[in-house]
């Protein structure tokens, strides 16, 4: 099975997914003229702004969704995972997957917020609603709902829980089993409650757990303050083959920077759009924006204080192509959460180890609640043909097992399954949006010119050439007929000058 798993990966993540996903990034940057700087404060005034609705969420409520899916287990364990593999230099591949997947990320967001549907009372879209739309490939959508109903019910889950029952074990030496059977409860209480109580799970947990993490990151930095500029070096040198220690990994620190760069903050993945449709706003550019600072605040943020901890504690590995240890900072740790655990037990002992096993709890456990609304969304998606209203049921058995089964498997077999769920989707997807961007690009040039006429930007898809934009589309006929006055036959009379 193992070697089964390992196959299918190496195939899905061939060097060609990896630089897929830094081409397009830096494409989509030039396309969108580096929205991603142009736009950085306007991104944390939308991200404010806008209210919820009977069918929508607020565009915070839907950045926090989208955080909840991003900021995870990829942001402990999976930083640990790419020094390990990649040496220190996979940090800046990382940050350089964050800066220009965040262009990645306003294209597909947006394009969700197009295409979006009311479906049953709420909004609804992704990358299935995008394809069949904007592509009118029904076979093509059909493909990338089935795949991801498998990647976040089944495969996926198993890292968070996995990553989570690691971190309970260590630190307060619980049974994996017994983590994951109250995982599975607290779990079924939330997707039970539907998309809304997600929403609100999601806008309480998302910022204090992050909050929290990054100023525990900022307490070890400043502790240590003499060894950050030594640390920087290291990255920068390692990244770039300068650094005769990890000279080794120099291609697997590009390979694992991106891949778990992709894995963390999931610009491109095709997960992100999922929330961003269900916001309520008056124009998608608005939400694609929002979703753009969110791989900021998930890698930039999250990762990088991580990394900080583990490099500038030294409490990390590092092993060649062939296994060989370059650099071996702890003994008897396995790759993962262990790395931070001890990094900030070395410097707060007593507090470090359970802090951030409590914090590993919130991040994974949040990102499964994620990863059934994605799933649930496509579920939605497919029963519009369908209409079987038992597969919701279906499927939230099947994350609940497959939450438990994480728990008690081997972490290098729960990342394999991760990462085939991750790479699928990410194939399935990048092609998608570079063959519909238009219609994002579109969206932002029309945003950027209403904003600069001091408007609130409205979203009219017509005259700017979209087709299929429905709901845009009946959401403009039922403005433009609020604002016409009634026909009753009068003839009006001017006012006296």
């Amino acid at each position: 099975m193992d070697k089964i798993v390992d196959a299918v990966n190496g195939i899905i993540w061939s060097p060609a997914l990896v630089y897929l996903c830094l081409a397009v990034g830096l494409y989509f940057s030039f396309r969108t003229r580096f929205a991603q700087v142009r736009h950085f404060f306007g991104m944390i005034r939308l991200m404010l702004d806008g209210k919820s609705s009977a069918e929508g969420v607020s565009s915070f409520q839907a950045l926090t969704m989208s955080l909840s899916g991003r900021v995870g287990t990829g942001n402990i364990a999976g930083v640990a995972t790419a020094i390990t593999f990649g040496g220190p230099g996979a940090v800046f591949w990382m940050w350089v997957m964050a800066f220009l997947g965040a262009s990645t990320a306003y294209i597909e967001s947006t394009l969700a917020q197009i295409y979006k549907e009311n479906v049953d009372g709420q909004y609804r879209g992704g990358p299935a609603y995008y394809i069949e739309k904007g592509l009118g490939a029904k076979w093509y959508a059909w493909i990338f709902a089935l795949a991801t109903i498998v990647a976040c019910g089944l495969l996926m889950p198993g890292v968070q829980s996995n990553s989570i029952a690691a971190g309970m074990k260590n630190s307060f030496d619980i049974d994996p089993a017994v983590t994951g059977a109250v995982l599975v409860v607290l779990l079924g209480l939330i997707i039970f409650g539907g998309v809304k109580r997600i929403a609100r799970f999601a806008e309480i947990v998302v910022p204090f757990m992050a909050l929290g993490y990054i100023l525990v990151a900022c307490v070890i930095v400043a502790l240590n303050i003499e060894k950050l500029p030594a640390v920087m070096n290291l990255i920068l040198s390692s990244a770039f083959g300068m650094n005769s220690a990890f000279g080794a990994v120099l291609g697997l620190a590009v390979q694992w920077g991106v891949k778990r760069g992709v894995y963390s903050n999931e610009a491109g993945q095709g997960t992100g759009p999922h929330p961003s449709a269900a916001a309520e706003v008056s124009h998608p550019a608005k939400q694609g924006l929002v979703q753009a600072f969110s791989v900021y605040v998930d890698t930039l943020f999250v990762c990088s204080a991580t990394a900080f901890m583990v490099l500038i504690t030294g409490a990390y590995n590092v092993v060649g192509p062939a296994k060989e240890a370059l650099h071996t900072g702890l003994s008897g740790v396995e790759t993962g959460p262990g790395y931070t655990q001890h990094a900030v037990e070395s410097v707060l002992p007593g507090f470090g180890a359970a802090f951030v096993a409590i914090a590993l709890f919130f991040f994974a456990f949040t990102t499964i609640v994620a990863y059934y609304y994605i799933a649930e969304t496509n579920v939605a998606y497919i029963n519009r043909k369908l209409h079987r209203p038992w597969t919701v049921f279906l499927l939230k058995v099947a994350i609940l097992a497959a939450t438990l089964y994480g728990c008690v498997r081997t972490a290098t077999v729960a990342w394999a399954l991760g990462d085939i769920g991750v790479g699928l989707m990410a194939w399935l997807n990048i092609v998608a949006i570079l063959i519909l961007q238009k219609p994002a690009l579109k969206a932002l040039r029309d945003y950027e010119a209403q904003k600069r006429q001091g408007v609130d930007p409205q979203f009219v898809p017509g005259p700017l050439g979209i087709a299929n934009a429905e709901f845009w589309e009946t959401r403009a006929r039922t403005s433009a007929a609020a604002d016409t006055p009634p026909d009753d036959g009068l003839v009006p009379v001017r006012a006296a000058e």
